[in-house]
């Protein structure tokens, strides 16, 4: 079977992209469903390096606040 990798910052940005987004279509469950995939691929590469908020005043769970983030980008153990 044939493999295929990808690269942690390509996945990050377009995290960071799709979590920012504030169209009727980036839903609760779709920034949720993002921020589940970014996280297991982060921990999976040994390579999780935290989040931020983009707006720090709606951080209440289960709220689209609390799905609406930034990924920081790994900073010692990938090659950019």
């Amino acid at each position: 079977m044939a493999r295929k990798t990808v690269q942690l910052v390509e996945l990050i940005t377009f995290a960071n992209e799709a979590l920012a987004r504030t169209d009727a279509e980036a839903t609760f469950g779709f920034k949720e469903g993002i921020c589940t995939m970014v996280e297991k691929a982060m921990f999976l590469a040994d390579n999780y390096n935290g989040f931020s908020f983009l707006d720090n005043s709606q951080t209440e769970p289960y709220t689209i606040g609390h799905v609406s983030r930034k990924y920081y980008f790994p900073y010692k153990k990938i090659k950019y």
